[in-house]
């Protein structure tokens, strides 16, 4: 085991949530990562300072203290694991693991040791339990014996989701030998005075420092924000939340642009709880022109002793500046700003909208991040593959300004970022490709005329390519233009109807199929195409191009349904019976509406609905092309 390790399913022990996680240990340090992304705790191996392993319930538990005085717990080693990890740890980090034993006999009565800021009671040589002294708010003297200890109160769903400890009293009587005293200051006095040492008492009345009047866009409202020594607090008119520094995983300064308000975004795992609502992002929302002056409420002592290099006695600047340096501070969070994207305006991010919320995407150096609603964080590292795609609402005039940006990940959950404005297409299709990140629907050159990549033309409802779509692509053949692209797609849309014939002639037929037939005939013809449609009894130039279509082969399979075609056949009924009076043009642009504000969850059993129908199209289509090739092969050879 030279380069290190790594082991899987293993929970970080005290408020790091139940989720499980990968522990690498390596010649550097370790690190631990949570499943699925989200909080990564790395220690450098100069920083630790004690190993122990102990036997707990059903597995092992690694626990490391570094220099700062905090305390780690990682739990799920296999008992093969500890002599391998011992090993390693002694030889390339310099510390020899010790081992501790848990006590399980039930007792309540020991002594108490207390290691820098842990607090552990023993039952002889055995531990009971510990409690990291920083998560201790307020401790005080009850009579002359009993001093109690009160926690700090975590609103994430982490804590919400067990049970949490929220005081504890110890009883030392005066005849205690391990903390001796007098008359004037008992052994349980001298206990209080030794926990006020390491605790964060106090700071749940006196923060650090406050921002008042704060506007947070998620969760919405206007909120006073309290930094205090080991959690900040948002305290509004109707909400307070408290919420651990532990539980931060990021900050996020973003400045909009051409704006005069700058993002500071708060990244939590796990997120704080508001109702049935989580919130993973704290979105708050700066003037950036604003300026403010600070002063800390830190003693000297403890600003050298603790936060020496990390803070200052005063600051004065840009209101988002000094709010996020003084945070960082106090919580260790790194900050992450906007990284080598620039938009067409020079700014950091594009217009964009996602699930019907207008809003900013950032494209930053390891991920995307959508503000302000919802706010959304995607990493590099967890993309399949982005693909571009043309804005097929609203008939050509819209589509030709408006591209889509579709993101799915490896876990197959789908973003779908639309209305960006073209002209951002060559700024982000650079930067996404300078990431690695796969492009699905880049093919030849990349992009056709207009910019935007064209090899895959896809209905932005849709889940899979229209193979209807592609037919008439390919009868239409490579050159032809934007406009005519997107009025079938918009065509597409339009209808709503599983059926090929489901109105194309009467709405669209004009604008898409009948394009180059008009073409062909102005060619013939250019000073009175429509005059020699007339002799054929035929007034109407809609009836004209219906007889003028090439006649569907009724042998020819019937191409597959859209997902949200097997919606709105599921939907129709019902919202016709709720609705009897509903035209149905309006029931199908209802219709639209909900598959727009449906998840990927909601729209999966359309999406295999519809998959499933794909592959029986494209093996009827098989077998149709194979028997039509045969058919023209012995026409030839009877000639």
């Amino acid at each position: 085991m030279t380069d290190g390790h790594h082991f899987n399913n293993i929970l970080l022990g005290g408020r790091g949530g139940t989720n499980p996680g990968q522990f690498k240990v390596y010649s550097g340090g370790l690190a631990w990562k949570r499943q699925g992304g989200g909080k990564t705790i790395e220690i450098d191996k100069a920083d630790v300072t004690a190993v122990t392993w102990m036997k707990v319930p059903r597995a092992y538990q690694l626990g490391v203290r570094i220099k700062d005085g905090l305390f780690y717990r990682f739990i799920g080693f296999r008992e093969q694991d500890v002599s391998s990890l011992t090993n390693f740890i002694q030889k390339n980090m310099g510390v020899t693991p010790d081992e501790k034993q848990l006590s399980v006999s039930g007792h309540n009565w020991g002594g108490i040791d207390i290691d820098g800021n842990m607090l552990t009671f023993m039952v002889g040589s055995k531990q009971a339990f510990e409690v990291s002294l920083a998560d201790v708010a307020q401790t005080q003297m009850q009579g002359k014996t009993d001093v109690l200890l009160e926690l700090h109160v975590d609103d994430t769903t982490g804590a919400n989701e067990k049970d949490s400890l929220m005081d504890l009293s110890f009883h030392v009587p005066t005849s205690n030998t391990q903390f001796v005293g007098d008359e004037n200051r008992p052994p349980a006095h001298i206990l209080w005075e030794t926990i006020l040492k390491f605790a964060d008492v106090g700071s749940s009345e006196e923060p650090v420092v406050t921002f008042d009047g704060i506007a947070i866009l998620t969760p919405r409202g206007r909120y006073s924000v309290e930094l205090h020594l080991s959690f900040l607090r948002l305290q509004g008119q109707a909400n307070d939340f408290k919420i651990q520094y532990s539980s931060i995983v990021r900050l996020f300064l973003l400045p909009k642009s051409n704006n005069p308000h700058t993002f500071v975004v708060i990244t939590l795992d796990p997120p704080i709880r508001k109702g049935q609502t989580l919130y993973p992002h704290i979105v708050i929302q700066f003037e950036t022109e604003a300026v403010v002056e600070r002063d800390l409420a830190l003693g000297k002592e403890l600003l050298v002793d603790k936060y020496k290099d990390r803070l200052e006695e005063s600051y004065k600047g840009l209101i988002h500046e000094v709010f996020t340096k003084v945070l960082r501070g106090l919580s260790g969070a790194k900050v992450t700003r906007p990284g080598s994207f620039r938009s067409c305006h020079d700014g950091y991010a594009v217009k964009s909208s996602l699930k019907a919320e207008d809003g900013l995407l950032y494209p930053l150096e390891k991920g995307f991040f959508f503000l302000p609603k919802p706010p959304t964080l995607i990493l590099h590292e967890e993309i399949e593959f982005v693909e571009f795609e043309r804005h097929g609402a609203g008939g050509a005039s819209i589509s030709s300004h408006y591209f889509d940006l579709l993101v799915k990940l490896k876990n197959d959950q789908e973003h779908l970022f639309r209305n960006i404005q073209r002209n951002e297409y060559h700024n982000l299709f650079n930067f996404i490709t300078g990431k690695n990140i796969k492009i699905m629907n880049l093919g030849g050159d990349g992009q056709g005329a207009s910019g935007v990549v064209t090899d895959v033309l896809r209905d932005t409802d849709d889940d899979a390519v229209d193979p209807h779509l592609e037919r008439i692509k390919n009868q239409a053949g490579d050159d032809e233009s934007d406009e005519e692209d997107e009025d079938f797609v918009a065509d597409k849309d339009d209808s709503g109807s599983p059926t090929d014939d489901s109105g194309d002639e009467e709405s669209d037929a004009s604008d898409s199929g009948g394009e180059k037939e008009k073409s062909s005939k102005k060619e013939a013809s250019s000073s009175k195409p429509v005059q020699k449609r007339k002799p054929k009894g035929r007034d109407d130039e809609g009836h004209e191009k219906k007889k003028a279509k090439k006649k569907k082969d009724p042998n020819a399979p019937k191409r597959a349904m859209t997902p949200f075609m097997y919606f709105s056949m599921a939907e129709r009924g019902n919202m016709k019976s709720s609705n009897p009076d509903l035209p149905t043009t309006e029931i199908a642009k209802k219709l639209g509406e909900m598959w727009q504000k449906m998840s990927s969850e909601e729209k999966q059993p359309y999406i295999q609905q519809a998959q499933v129908d794909k592959k029986r199209y494209e093996k009827e289509s098989a077998v149709y092309r194979g028997e039509a090739t045969a058919d023209v092969d012995s026409g030839n050879e009877s000639d």
